[in-house]
């Protein structure tokens, strides 16, 4: 008779449990189940292990594996015996198995919920976190699995196996017998369990991008033996960056006897060369891709950039070859930028890495820049780069990544090198496509948090031959959820390279009063609308009138920054004729003295006609005799020259008093304009965290000023950094998620378990669903229905007048202003003449579906609505009932779980929100019961991923207290979270 033992499997192949992870140095590694055809890998494993890590394994010398043991570690049922291998090139280098046991210790079946795990990590791999990969994913199949627990036992001596254990963040009991010590785990995922899963994904993930930027030596595979072409091309900016490494040209067609192709040495393979090969810039056509990754493989490279063209871009074709590429790299641990990559730039003194297409390498300097496509690679470069007609300025890139096609490295991982890299201050990215908008939002959140985020969101789909889940969520609200996650959401890359200068150059204002000043006041005037238009404080603009002096210009700069009214200035500057006029170098270091004095505020110019002005603000050094145009370290955290003394004396940092009155009168007072609802109020302290702190490009004593050619362009730019200080200031005590104890969580599991059981999806009834939502104290009004003139009048004799009649048809619902709503009937013969007159209109009853509701306190009509979305998560939105949400799309969002901040928040995000508050003499309505509402909803759907939409839809918002007039609730099995499962590669 066959046991189960004897056969493959109870089920079939579990494909989806195979998955590509980054270890901590990395490198990479493939994680699959391990099958009857493994046995011979799985000898030659056991052979390459040390006989001590076999006896930490079996408790005893165990110097090979029998015939019989063979047979028992790759023969798994894949449900009550499972083994997982972590493979590189197709060799196993690390195993782990678990066999399920009962309360005895002895092999069960279910439902026994516990197993027993254990690990062999070949020695030569060790280190690398395998063992910790392999614990997640053979936890998560076993959850799968219906397992809840993981035994083992582990000697005392074997520290590091003891450590993967209890530094996994699950919650355990240890205790030691017999010589051995017993570790129990419960799988359950917990907070700290979850954090440091995320926290391994950002070490492993950074490491690996760096290997990718900063590389000890690199190859360029393609190197055409006649000039030009885009590999020959590669290699001459490698060079004459001054990359310091070693670098190798490679073409397999290169003769028999080069040695060297412009000074570097030449091989026909990357086989031939001596050393080690970190990175390889693959520049062949496509065809040949395949055997040169293979080459790359075998000689033990770490990293590719992929510049060939002809894959996921080209079509279906394309695709195959582009997954193809991708499982081929990921095959020998390597990690691939590209294909059709642009290339990557990395600026710091130790690298000078320019393995792009740029013939010319951005300046050094603080911001992180990525682009997918290389058309805006070199757009965004270039508006950095440029020193006339726009931004201007010495304020360089710190690392570039063009990522082509995203085929492997994305968006994702190079966040999560920027997040900790201490080179970059700023991050600027142009997102033509968010394949994994949950993954993103978490790492956004963070990176924020530590410094600014600037991103241009595209429009555009996943990346071609990616398979993720995409996201149903309107493009507004993705954008409405970054934003809330801290990201400076702009619309053009020109505002991009505007938000991110100001950002690199000056420290966060504390708030969003804003100082204008210069020598016209027209342009005064005009900023001062714009800072009105974006809801900032602008005060009264100094007009220093056209025959304004450096010095002028200076005292009233000093005078402004050290108003503690003040949070920010914008100066105003057009060319003036005559003789007392300043030239741009004697202006811009005048600014740049009398900001160096107040260093807690950001300084903005708008210059029109002034492009000496703008190159001058942004030099680094003085401008008097005999000192440099610009101070070649500044970038690099040496310290620049200093003023000169004659400088100094002429723009004294010290003198902070009030600017001279200009001769031509008193500054002129602005048109009288109401400040915006946002602006109202006295702004908050100046904090003592981000807002005020200089950025790092500025702490070593440079003060360099962003110039603008456009008041709009300096203004939005302020207000995103206003913005984004608050955010920093509210992130700082993100609230908590308040506990109701009139929620019965049991309850509402069990009904939701008893209704799923009746099918795979439903709209659940209006009874259940008021049962429901009655569980989470979310009371929804009884609607009777009026199929017929006595069913009407029986249902408001039930409710008790006065009532209100409604038709719920699918095309009437919640439309007022089609007349199938009738309010306020005292008495039964109101109720029949609205009756008749209902179906006069619009058709039969069983047509209108007409139903009773007993009148609600007049109030605010509002919708709540809360989905789960396979790509984003869970989200929680709100806006007024009818056309401001319909039409206008009047809707405020936020990521479920909601903290009472962010349900504070949400209900004042949305631009209608003053009619909550008593607009134009109104009663105010009671918004802390609607956020309370709010609340109760998030909830219930954090709580039961099975409720996977929520519609509350009119909430009448009264003054005292809020009303439910109808909800909908649907049902279905709850999609993957895939924040909460083992760490993975995106899958091909």
């Amino acid at each position: 008779m066959q046991t189960s033992a004897d056969r493959q499997d109870r089920h079939q192949y579990p494909a989806h449990w195979e998955a590509d992870v980054v270890l901590r140095d990395g490198g990479t590694a493939r994680i699959r189940p391990i099958t009857v055809d493994d046995a011979d890998r799985l000898v030659s494993f056991y052979e390459q292990v040390s006989d001590e890590s076999k006896y930490y394994r079996f408790f005893a010398p165990y110097p090979r594996l029998s015939a019989k043991d063979v047979h028992r570690f790759t023969h798994h049922d894949f449900v009550d015996r499972v083994g997982l291998a972590a493979t590189i090139g197709g060799e196993f280098i690390a195993t782990v198995r678990y066999d399920r046991i009962g309360a005895d210790g002895l092999p069960a079946s279910a439902p026994a919920e516990e197993a027993e795990v254990a690990f062999l990590v070949q020695d030569a791999h060790q280190g690398r976190g395998v063992a910790s990969a392999l614990l997640e994913h053979i936890a998560a199949v076993a959850r799968e699995r219906g397992i809840r627990r993981f035994a083992a036992e582990v000697l005392p001596a074997n520290t590091k196996m003891i450590k993967v254990f209890t530094d996994a963040g699950y919650t355990q009991k240890r205790s030691f017998e017999d010589g051995v010590v017993r570790l129990e785990l419960d799988l359950e995922p917990t907070d700290r369990s979850v954090a440091v899963q995320h926290a391994r994904e950002q070490r492993a993930e950074a490491r690996s991008v760096r290997r990718l930027l900063a590389p000890g030596s690199v190859a360029v595979i393609g190197v055409g033996r006649a000039p030009g072409g885009v590999g020959r091309g590669i290699l001459g900016n490698i060079r004459e960056a001054g990359y310091p490494g070693p670098l190798h040209a490679v073409n397999k067609a290169f003769p028999d006897g080069l040695e060297e192709i412009d000074g570097v040495p030449a091989h026909r393979s990357v086989r031939d060369i001596g050393g080690h090969v970190d990175l390889a810039v693959v520049a062949v056509p496509a065809e040949h891709v395949p055997a040169v990754v293979a080459e790359c493989g075998e000689h033990g490279v770490q990293g590719l950039v992929v510049v060939s063209a002809g894959y996921a871009e080209s079509g279906p074709e394309g695709r195959e070859r582009q997954r193809a590429l991708v499982r081929a790299a990921r095959a020998y641990g390597m990690r691939l930028i590209g294909p059709n990559a642009f290339g990557i730039i990395n600026t710091a003194g130790n690298v000078r890495l320019n393995a792009s297409l740029a013939p010319e390498p951005p300046r050094p300097g603080r911001i992180g820049l990525f682009a997918q496509s290389g058309a805006i690679g070199i757009a965004l470069l270039s508006r950095l780069h440029r020193r006339g007609g726009g931004v201007t300025g010495v304020t360089g890139v710190s690392t570039f990544v063009s990522a082509g096609n995203r085929a492997d490295v994305s968006g994702n991982d190079v966040l999560q090198y920027w997040y900790d890299d201490p080179d970059t201050d700023v991050v600027l990215m142009y997102l033509e496509s968010i394949g994994n908008p949950r993954k993103f939002t978490r790492l956004a959140r963070r990176t924020a948090a530590a410094k600014p985020l600037v991103v241009v969101q595209g429009t555009g789909t996943a990346p071609q031959g990616h398979a993720v889940r995409a996201t149903r969520l309107p493009y507004a609200t993705v954008s409405a959820l970054l934003r809330q996650a801290g990201v400076i959401r702009v619309d053009t890359i020109t505002e991009l390279v505007d938000a991110g200068l100001l950002l690199a150059r000056q420290p966060l204002p504390a708030g969003p009063r804003v100082a204008i000043l210069g020598n016209s006041e027209s342009l005064g005037v005009l900023t001062y609308d714009r800072c009105v238009a974006e809801g900032l404080r602008p005060a009264r603009p100094v007009d220093l009138t056209t025959g304004a002096t450096a010095q002028d210009f200076h005292r009233a700069l000093a005078a402004a920054l050290a108003d503690d009214t003040n949070d920010a200035v914008v100066v105003t500057a057009i060319p003036a004729i005559g003789e007392g006029s300043p030239g741009d170098a004697e202006l811009a270091e005048a600014l740049r003295s009398a900001a160096a004095a107040v260093p807690g505020k950001p300084v903005l110019v708008v210059h029109v006609e002034l492009g000496g002005l703008a190159q001058a603000l942004s030099a680094a050094t003085s401008t008097a005799p005999g000192a440099p145009d610009k101070a070649a370290g500044a970038e690099h955290g040496t310290h620049p020259a200093r003023p000169s003394r004659a400088g100094a004396d002429r723009f004294p940092t010290a003198e902070v008093g009030p600017p001279s009155t200009p001769t031509t009168g008193r500054p002129p007072a602005p048109p009288q304009r109401r400040p915006s609802a946002e602006a109202a109020g006295r702004p908050p302290a100046p904090p003592s965290g981000p807002a005020g702190e200089a950025p790092a490009s500025s702490r070593d004593g440079t003060r360099l000023i962003p110039a603008y050619p456009a008041a709009e362009r300096a203004v939005r730019a302020l207000a995103e950094a206003v913005h984004y200080a608050r955010w920093r200031r509210e992130a700082a005590d993100p609230g908590k998620v308040p506990e109701f104890d009139d929620i019965d969580e049991k309850g509402a599991a069990r009904l939701i378990g008893e209704l799923l059981a009746r099918g795979e999806g439903l709209t659940l009834s209006a009874e259940h669903t008021c049962e429901l939502l009655g569980r989470y104290g979310i009371p929804v009004r009884r609607a009777l229905p009026a199929p017929g003139p006595g069913a009407a009048v029986d249902a408001a004799r039930a409710l008790g007048y006065p009532v209100a009649l409604k038709a719920t048809a699918p095309h009437l619902r919640h439309r007022a202003d089609l007349g199938g709503v009738r309010l306020d009937l005292a008495d039964e013969e109101q109720l029949l003449r609205a009756y008749t007159e209902l179906t006069e209109l619009f058709g039969r009853p069983e047509e209108l579906r007409p139903v009773v509701q007993a009148m609600a306190p007049r109030g605010v009509d509002t919708v709540v609505r809360a989905v789960i979305d396979p790509a984003a998560g869970a989200v929680l939105s709100f806006g007024l009932a009818g056309a401001a949400s319909q039409l206008l799309g009047d809707m405020a969002h936020r990521l479920i779980p909601v903290t009472d901040r962010e349900a504070t928040s949400l209900v004042r995000s949305i631009r209608t929100a003053p009619l909550l508050f008593g607009w134009r003499g109104s009663t105010p309505v009671d918004t802390p019961a609607l956020e309370e509402l709010l609340l109760r909803v998030s909830r219930l759907v954090d709580d039961h991923p099975e409720v996977v939409a929520v519609t509350l839809e009119p909430v009448v918002v009264a003054p005292h207290g809020v009303s439910v007039l109808g909800a909908t609730v649907r049902l279905a099995p709850p999609p993957a979270r895939d924040d909460l499962g083992p760490r993975t590669m995106p899958a091909y």
